[in-house]
């Protein structure tokens, strides 16, 4: 299962890469990972059918409960076969649909296969909210396409801020019932469901999220605006995939939720108000694709209330439904592609007549409708019967009579729009649009006969369509009059009447709206716009954002750094006062060297306070922080000492850098007394604050220590320095989230600092020399140099310059002594990638960006990037070879002259994160104005004839 999984997004990027070689065989390429993925879950069907379940688990890190769970069971078998089979026949589909940017779409669609697979794979609450938002993801991108149109772009917006709220919430309602059950395993929890009102809550938010992705009322507004899509999109995602994954979700929590107090009022009512209110707004809809998206809504809320009633004839009903609705509405949509393609339009008053010039079309269409309507001998027959079932001879829902009432009303309006979609697309005289339309090519039209004969096959072929309900119904309890049997043919029963009233209700209304023209059945009586409500809740929202950051974003720093650090005191200080724990009896100092440091930062910090020039400050700021890493290194902790030195080192130079394009004095303008007193009653109250927090937490401790474990076990991970191997392999997955945290923060520094320098004008040299005034003694004459016309003569050191070239490569060399020994001695691809960085930061001091760009002929986009990923690559591929992620091996080489050599998996990570800064370096110089490795036209004359 994790195999298929990653072969999606393989194929997928390979996809995205090859797609001008691949042409329009890309299609055909995509279609190949669903389709294998239908042949292997056919493989398991007999096993899975009798009752099999098949498991695979992925230990990220099993302390956290951070496992990958995924299981294969009939329910999730069965939405693999649609998700599998479905996006094969649609990859196949847009063959002939796609006209352009067919690589982009093609590696999306896919990736949103592998994306839904997962989500009904998982049997982990939080694995598969992860996909689960990842397929909103995907989805917005598909709706979006490349944003040309304001329509594309609003569709997507609304989809991705409804099912990701949506979505948000029910995390919300994983998390408690989690906590409730002990356990976030779908399979546990459904086995052996929580009680509680925490469960109750954990219910009502889970059934929201489930609403919101399946597009229940009210929250049901961006299926239809997300009809802007291409319709191969529709087809897949809003009617056979992504909107089934709320319906999915409710049919497998179910059996250990149905009982719960909020659960059957929230499905049953909300689901079948969605069904009639849905279905009647189909019938006034005049665009085919919107008439079908409102038919989707309908049919869903049907499939929530079925599927959530927690009775066995009812999942028999739900189960079969969910296949019906794949095939007859990815039928129809795929259809309506086709009629779109050929005549340019989807509108009932434009087309006419299109059963004669396409009679196979007609055909496919017709037989997909009548499904959907619910005519013998189709599937969707049988779920229609099914229903009726559910609900007349229930039990306690057959005692709510409403709930067979409103089905049966649902049922003749999804016979009155089926009937209106095939008379609106195919019936009438032909029109000028149809006679000029060319009928589609066999193989266009191959995919769309698959999905329509499906129905009639799995509806003939009850048998094995009941083998599959079945193997998932058998989890409830059978009904008051023993299990339902899923059949064509039960006799003259109550049922088979009110299948027939709904076919004949429906037909009844479809005659006398086919007496309107269709401009007046547009007129039909409306509901409430929930596109309408979804603008005003979106504007009113925006309101309230302007009105808030109005009042709270006053443009002034020293304001908002008052306001951070008085909540710091006040919410975690408070709790931390209401506990008084105990603050322990530490001893004052260590050595007698402490006082003396501690002096020294307390006086650099009162100093920083009164300096008046911001370089002054920043030196300050530096010798508190040298004083600090003098107290680490005092109280043995040499490789801490060490990266606060280098940490600080770096600071200080590159915050030089950017005061050069600052006032060289503070703001002149004078601080009121209160606002200065504020101020520093904050600054004391943090201080104080800091302090307590620091001696609770050192004193609070009760369980064993964890260094006594991690020195013992540093000689497993090849290391002596036990600091490192926490870094790189006990605590491996926190490093690499804050290297990735570094790149992420230095691109966005990157960004921000160059957006407003774009438009302006460089200094002109006369006035840099005059900023810069220095005595001219040491200018050198010549420009043998990189950067020689760069800067001023008098900005630059030909002693400095040379001592520079002397010692850049030694200070590598000490960088990459630093990398290799942080294993065995202080160091360590951080501490390396300091030093490292430092050199390339005396290189452009005194060369410029040419100089720099001799140095680095590499983008420091690139370095930080493949450090990014080999530190991540490292961390992968032990899953491959049966490890877990980020695990260390000592790999033992003998070979000739060197005798016994070590070397632990881990220095490569380390490798990893000495290039992540390294890269984040060169993005900071960029930031603060230089341009690496792109010299001026002449500095490179210059630089070719001193060379050449």
């Amino acid at each position: 299962m994790l195999f298929l999984l990653a072969a999606h997004a393989v194929v997928a990027v390979a996809i995205w890469w090859g797609r001008r070689r691949l042409g329009g065989s890309v299609w055909a390429v995509a279609a190949l990972v669903p389709l294998a993925v239908v042949v292997w879950a056919g493989a398991l069907t007999g096993g899975v059918l009798d009752g099999e379940v098949h498991t695979e688990s992925l230990a990220w890190a099993p302390s956290l409960g951070l496992t990958v769970d995924l299981r294969l069971d009939a329910l999730s078998l069965l939405m693999l076969w649609i998700v599998a089979g479905v996006g094969a026949l649609v990859l196949l589909y847009c063959r002939y649909y796609v006209e352009r940017d067919a690589g982009r779409l093609a590696a999306l669609l896919l990736l949103f296969a592998g994306v839904m697979a997962g989500l009904v794979l998982s049997d982990n609450l939080f694995v598969l909210y992860v996909f689960w938002e990842l397929t909103t993801v995907v989805s917005f991108l598909l709706i979006a396409g490349h944003g040309e149109s304001a329509a594309e772009r609003r569709a997507a917006r609304q989809a991705l801020l409804v099912t990701t709220a949506g979505g948000l919430v029910m995390l919300l309602g994983f998390v408690l019932l989690a906590r409730a059950a002990g356990t976030a395993r779908i399979s546990a929890i459904v086995a052996d469901p929580p009680h509680g009102g925490t469960v109750t809550a954990a219910v009502v938010l889970v059934l929201i999220g489930a609403f919101a992705k399946s597009a229940q009322l009210p929250l049901h507004g961006w299926l239809p605006a997300a009809m802007v899509a291409p319709t191969p999109v529709s087809a897949y995602l809003h009617a056979a995939a992504m909107v089934k994954a709320g319906v999915y979700l409710v049919a497998r929590l179910a059996p250990g939720l149905a009982e719960v107090a909020p659960w059957r009022p929230m499905v049953l009512g909300v689901g079948l108000t969605t069904m009639v209110l849905a279905a009647w707004r189909a019938l006034r809809a005049l665009d085919l694709k919107l008439l079908l998206a409102y038919g989707t809504i309908s049919e869903l809320g049907l499939l929530t209330a079925l599927l959530g009633a927690g009775t066995r004839t009812a999942a028999i009903a739900g189960t079969v439904l969910l296949t019906a609705h794949a095939a007859f509405k990815s039928a129809l949509f795929l259809s309506v592609g086709i009629v779109d393609h050929r005549t340019g339009t989807r509108d009932v008053r434009e087309l006419s007549g299109l059963g004669r010039r396409m009679p196979m079309l007609c055909a496919v269409a017709v037989l997909a409708a009548a499904s959907m309507a619910g005519l013998p001998p189709l599937v969707g027959y049988l779920s229609h019967e099914a229903a009726i079932e559910a609900f007349w001879h229930g039990g306690e829902l057959a005692a709510q009579g409403w709930l067979t009432a409103t089905l049966v009303v649902g049922f003749a309006l999804t016979v009155a729009y089926s009937a209106r979609f095939v008379r609106g697309a195919f019936g009438g005289p032909p029109a000028e649009v149809v006679e000029r339309a060319e009928r589609p090519e066999p193989r266009f039209l191959a995919p769309v006969a698959v999905l329509s004969g499906a129905g009639l096959v799995l509806g003939v072929w009850y048998p094995g369509t009941a083998a599959v309900a079945e193997a998932y119904a058998d989890v409830f309890p059978p009904g008051p009059d023993g299990p339902y049997e899923l059949a064509l043919w039960h006799g003259f029963t109550a049922v088979l009447g009110l299948s027939a009233l709904a076919l004949l209700l429906g037909g009844l209304l479809h005659a006398w709206l086919r007496r309107l023209p269709y401009g007046s059945a547009g007129r039909l009586p409306s509901l409430p716009d929930a596109q309408r409500l979804y603008d005003r809740a979106v504007a009113g929202v925006d309101r309230v954002a302007v009105a808030v950051t109005g009042r709270t974003q006053v443009g002034s720093l020293p304001v908002y750094l008052t306001v951070l650090l008085a909540t710091v005191v006040l919410v975690p200080g408070v709790a931390l006062a209401a506990a008084a724990p105990t603050l322990g009896s530490p001893s004052a100092w260590w050595s007698p060297v402490e006082p003396v440091l501690g002096v020294l930062v307390l006086a650099s910090a009162a100093a920083v306070v009164a300096a008046r020039h911001r370089l002054t400050g920043v030196l300050l700021a530096g010798a508190v922080g040298y004083g600090v890493a003098g107290i680490f290194l005092v109280r043995g902790a040499p490789d801490l000492a060490l990266t606060q030195l280098l940490v600080e080192t770096m600071t200080l130079v590159v915050v030089v850098l950017v005061l050069r394009r600052m006032p060289s004095r503070f703001s002149p303008g004078r601080t009121r007394t209160r606002a200065r007193l504020l101020r520093a009653a904050a600054a004391c109250a943090v201080g104080v604050f800091v302090i307590c927090f620091a001696l609770a937490a050192s004193s609070a401790r009760r369980a064993p220590a964890v260094s006594g474990e991690h020195v013992r076990r540093a000689e497993e991970a090849g290391a002596h320095n036990v600091v490192n191997a926490i870094l790189v392999d006990f605590r491996a997955l926190d490093t690499l989230g804050e290297i990735s945290v570094l790149l992420v923060a230095a691109v966005g520094v990157v960004s921000l600092v160059r957006v407003p320098g774009r438009g302006r004008a460089r200094m002109p040299s006369e006035a840099r020399r005059d900023a810069f005034p220095t005595a001219h003694w040491d200018e050198p004459a010549g420009t043998w140099l990189p950067g020689a016309k760069e800067r001023p003569g008098g900005e630059r050191s030909v002693l400095l310059e040379v001592v520079t070239r002397l010692l850049f490569p030694s200070i590598l060399v000490l960088s990459l002594f630093l990398l290799f020994s942080g294993h065995y001695d202080p160091g360590g691809g951080f501490a390396a990638g300091l030093v490292a960085g430092q050199a390339f930061v005396l290189r452009y001091l005194v060369g410029g960006r040419a100089d720099l760009g001799a140095a680095v002929r590499v983008h420091s986009g690139v370095v930080a990037g493949s450090g990014l990923l080999l530190a991540s690559g490292v961390g992968l591929f032990p899953p491959l070879v049966g490890g877990a992620p980020l695990e260390s091996t000592v790999l033992t080489f003998h070979p000739p002259l060197l005798g016994t050599v070590k070397f632990a998996t881990s220095l490569l990570f380390d490798i990893g994160v000495y290039l992540v800064v390294v890269g984040v370096t060169l993005k900071l110089l960029s930031a603060a104005g230089v341009s690496l490795g792109r010299a001026p036209a002449p500095e490179k004359e210059t630089t070719k004839g001193a060379t050449g």
